[in-house]
Formats: structure tokens, sequence, C-alpha cells
């Protein structure tokens, strides 16, 4: 069975797994907090969706 998208898909788009989890973990956290917003989709289903057709831009952490 293979997931849709893929994560290697998913880390492409992020740069690197700690930030996709913890940006799809905090979108999931916002989406929680507006119900109306999911519809019947789960929140982190929802995250991970708006991430892979670039609705949700990340911001990586500047370097000092």
């Amino acid at each position: 069975m293979m997931n849709y998208p893929s994560l290697n898909e998913l880390v492409q788009k992020a740069g690197c797994r700690y930030m996709l989890v913890t940006a799809v973990a905090n979108r999931a956290r916002q989406l929680q907090d507006h119900p109306e917003k999911l519809g019947m989709n789960k929140p982190v289903s929802m995250a991970v969706d708006e991430l892979y057709h670039d609705k949700l831009i990340l911001n990586a952490p500047k370097e000092n």
C-alpha cells in the first residue's frame, strides 16, 4: 500500500523531516481550533494536503 503523497515528496517540499513534522503539527492544531474549515477531513490530513498543494508556506529559520 502506497501513501499519497509520498513522504519523500513532502520532505522535498519542507526541506527536512523536522520542518515537515513541525509545520504539519502546527497547522493541524490551527485547523483543530476551526472545525468549520475541516469538513469531514482530519486536521493532519488536511495540513498534509495543504503542504502538498503549496497552500501551506514554510518559513525556514534564519541562520546566525
